[in-house]
């Protein structure tokens, strides 16, 4: 009984490492040049000392904002080759791991960087923002700008007036979260919480002020519902292909040399995202009404930043972030699934770590900044936010749940009616035999390669079953 009980913790454990690592470190099985996934450390220590020395004694040093900078970017340099060489793939492997682990590194180094920023004071903050870009000194948010006004004044022309590259940049970035999230409700129910937190923060934030129709419309129906509309056929469109690759080595035409070329920037495969299932646990109920209000946090730190520290929308300071935040985002909400929906995984992965520290640390950023924005906060909206937060949070899960559910009964209702004209099909016809297992079933003819293959295919089932029982 004690050996039983040893191999069981054994195996257990094996698999919460298998399941962890699939996220974490995830290998690449189908190699298709060598030369770009064996290790050329000794090469790239090489490379990169040589162009440390040529940068450092060829380029000019009496600016000394320059060498700051040069300094600055020598560290991002060498951080990023680290990176490379340390840090874990991910649960992405294309189009190259190396890719994913700069990400990576890069989502470290912007932790850190914040976390230096949360022990200065606003002045010195600011001082390194202008140190960065000295034309922000002449900016600054127009406070007494009025938005949301005219509202009964609506017309095509000014609808189509506002469908300006902000419309476009929101559509963009509803149809990447619907690729990332993969479900419907979840993506409505961040959509509408979205408008109900432009309302509450409207107070602080001028440029929440929205007419009626620039937030049904514009927002929630058009950028919002084409961009997750868009995001789900393009996740619809995956989930149906069939992902055979083959090596480079094997294809004899450039024409298709390249075209596998291009194809490695595409997903190598695509998982089928269940966030929600009838028998949904309650740490799991829990973990997706968290992912909810996070993803409110995380956008209202965008617009947060951009407002204490005084950038335009289109300063490449936001940009960047957008973009570093993007691809950080795409990782963690996939190590994010697997650690809500499998039992198995009882770790978080360490780029949904790393996002998490970035999203709280931005937070705390701007409060410890923003006193005197936060200082006329009005407590009533705050609460009452996050009271629809929590209640649509809960109403959307659950109602997922009650939808999953509903679709699971009928689903086996349609299986159960299936059996029974299999049994028909069996009482008509002696030459077929009915093969089935504790959780398959299927019809086969009697002796035939399909009967004595499914036979085995259950069995090895049970089999593995009985094992891990033991």
């Amino acid at each position: 009984m004690i050996q039983k009980s040893s191999k069981a913790a054994v195996f257990d454990s094996a698999t919460i490492s298998e399941n962890f690592d699939a996220i974490n470190e995830k290998r690449v099985d189908d190699i298709n040049l060598d030369i770009f996934y064996k290790p050329h450390t000794i090469t790239l220590l090489a490379v990169s000392i040589a162009a440390v020395i040529y940068s450092a004694f060829v380029r000019d040093e009496n600016n000394i904002n320059d060498n700051l900078k040069a300094g600055s970017y020598c560290v991002i340099f060498f951080f990023l080759i680290i990176s490379i060489l340390a840090f874990p793939n991910g649960p992405f492997i294309r189009p190259h791991p190396a890719v994913w682990r700069m990400v990576f590194g890069l989502s470290v180094l912007y932790l850190v960087c914040l976390l230096f920023l949360l022990f200065q004071n606003y002045k010195t903050v600011m001082e390194i923002i202008y140190w960065i870009d000295p034309e922000l000194r002449t900016f600054h948010i127009d406070s007494d700008k009025e938005y949301g006004v005219n509202c009964s004044d609506i017309s095509i022309e000014k609808i189509w007036y506002h469908l300006d590259v902000f419309a476009l940049a929101h559509f963009t970035g509803w149809m990447l979260k619907a690729i990332l999230i993969r479900h419907l409700g979840i993506l409505w129910a961040i959509s509408c919480m979205w408008e109900v937190t432009e309302i509450a923060f409207a107070h602080l934030l001028p440029n929440f002020v929205e007419c009626w129709w620039d937030a049904l419309i514009l927002d929630i129906l058009v950028c919002n519902g084409l961009g997750i509309w868009v995001g789900l056929k393009i996740c619809k469109t995956l989930e149906m292909r069939e992902y055979k690759w083959v090596s480079i080595r094997d294809i004899q035409s450039t024409t298709g040399k390249i075209k596998r070329a291009v194809l490695q920037f595409t997903p190598g495969s695509w998982t089928h995202v269940r966030w929600l299932d009838p028998k949904c646990t309650y740490m799991r109920f829990f973990a997706l009404c968290q992912l909810v209000v996070f993803w409110q946090i995380s956008e209202l730190n965008t617009f947060f930043l951009k407002h204490i520290f005084e950038m335009p929308p289109a300063h490449f300071l936001v940009v960047g972030r957008l973009g570093l935040i993007g691809l950080i985002v795409a990782p963690s909400v996939r190590q994010y699934y697997t650690y809500a929906t499998n039992p198995k995984c009882k770790r978080v992965g360490t780029q949904c770590w790393v996002y998490g520290a970035i999203m709280t640390t931005e937070a705390i950023l701007c409060i410890k900044n923003g006193k005197e924005l936060f200082e006329r906060t009005q407590a009533i909206n705050i609460i009452i936010w996050l009271l629809i937060q929590l209640l649509i949070s809960i109403s959307c899960v659950y109602g997922c749940v009650l939808w999953h559910r509903y679709f699971q009964k009928n689903n086996e209702n349609g299986h159960n009616a299936k059996n029974n004209s299999s049994h028909q099909k069996l009482n008509n016809n002696p030459s077929y035999e009915f093969v089935t297992s504790d959780d398959e079933c299927d019809v086969a003819p009697k002796d035939s390669p399909v009967s004595n293959t499914l036979k085995k295919r259950f069995n090895s089932n049970i089999d593995s079953e009985k094992y891990n029982r033991n």
